[in-house]
């Protein structure tokens, strides 16, 4: 394992040169990313061993990272650890990133900072807020989503590809590292925020794409579409593997049969609950939440559409508030008392959905174990 620090650099003049010669006492290997700005660095660091690019005009960090992962390909270097120039992080620090790299080689490290009280507030909010979103969008709980202070592996960023090229590609890789089967990994490090820190954050545009990044990776992590997958065979580089080869891969693997089960289980239960206009928002939110199979989810979802899992919720409803079973169906019984009846589907759906949930569970998980042992013996 190779590494190389990359610090992308744009208009902080005052604290690059600092950041540079504390990375230098970390790392020999340094590529300063210069992304447009109004002057050039090259005299601030004269003297420093350090390489440096330059565009001429400002693309983003996205596109900034995108290229020196591919100048760190092509030099040799297997991961890329990202420091922002502006002096918030500690590149001493860098050490923990590496250790947990070369623990995980293939996840993508990201330094959580340990906020205080200087931290100001629209940090500690986006941090949380963009949280939220990636474990929703995969399931999984990312802590510090907008942390710059990264190591990556130069083949997941050679591999995934991503829409976005600026301040919102820190958001899109995560999420999409996730989905294509990339570990991430974080560990706590410092941060400081100096009175005289530039931020080029833009609260309108950036929030703007933010918000439109969000909306597209929600809807996406909805889809019952399983995503692509990359995996390292042995003598190959990094493989892709198809939608429909990653769903038999999920569908064969052993620690895949209880999530397989508990994906066929909520989708029963969604589709068996008496909760019109919203248990589809219900259905994929848990989905996302607990990163199911939405192809597994709802395919059992559809199972339960009337008129006969209904039926059954009326009749334990009516069981329910009678003591006993409807047993005459007229105009009087589906007509005029329609509203009784769906108050004793509302009901009966309430001990139905979870019941056939679990008995659901419990065959899907049989039959996963079944299939899973019949695929070991021929093999």
């Amino acid at each position: 394992m190779k590494f190389l620090i990359v610090i992308p650099h744009y208009n902080h003049a005052d604290t690059l040169r600092r950041v540079c010669e504390q990375a230098l006492s970390v790392c020999p290997d340094v590529l300063v990313v210069d992304d447009g700005s109004t002057t050039s660095p090259e005299k601030l660091l004269a003297g420093l061993p350090v390489t440096l690019l330059r565009f001429e005009k400002n693309r983003g960090k996205g596109a900034v990272i995108l290229d020196s992962a591919d100048w760190a390909y092509e030099n040799g270097f297997t991961h890329i650890i990202t420091i922002d120039a502006d002096g918030q992080h500690n590149p001493a620090e860098a050490v923990k990133l590496v250790r947990m790299s070369q623990k995980y080689p293939r996840a993508l490290v990201i330094g959580v900072r340990r906020f205080d009280n200087s931290v100001p507030a629209s940090s500690r909010f986006g941090r949380e807020f963009g949280g939220f979103w990636v474990h929703f969008q995969t399931g999984k709980k990312v802590r510090d989503i907008q942390s710059g202070f990264r190591c990556y592996p130069v083949e997941l960023l050679r591999a995934v590809r991503t829409w976005t090229r600026r301040y919102t590609f820190e958001v899109e890789i995560v999420v999409r590292a996730r989905w294509a089967g990339f570990d991430v990994r974080e560990i706590k490090v410092s941060v400081s925020y100096p009175k005289e820190r530039i931020s080029h954050f833009h609260k309108l545009k950036d929030n703007g794409r933010l918000t439109l990044l969000n909306t597209y990776l929600t809807m996406r992590s909805m889809l019952p579409l399983p995503h692509r997958q990359f995996v390292r065979e042995e003598g190959k580089p990094i493989a892709k593997k198809g939608y429909l080869e990653a769903l038999v891969e999920h569908l064969r693997t052993k620690g895949n049969i209880t999530k397989n089960a508990f994906a066929a289980a909520w989708g029963v239960f969604c589709g068996s609950i008496a909760l019109i206009g919203i248990r589809q928002v219900i259905m994929f939110f848990g989905a996302g939440w607990w990163n199911l199979n939405r192809i597994v989810v709802v395919s059992f979802e559809k199972l339960c559409i009337g008129p006969f899992i209904p039926a059954i919720c009326i009749e334990v409803g009516y069981y329910v508030r009678y003591g006993h079973f409807l047993t005459e169906f007229n105009l009087t019984t589906l007509g005029r008392q329609f509203m009784q009846r769906v108050w004793e589907w509302v009901l009966g759906s309430f001990i139905v959905a979870p019941c056939l949930a679990c008995i659901v569970f419990i065959i899907v998980w049989a039959v996963g174990f079944i299939l899973h042992r019949s695929f070991r013996e021929r093999t």
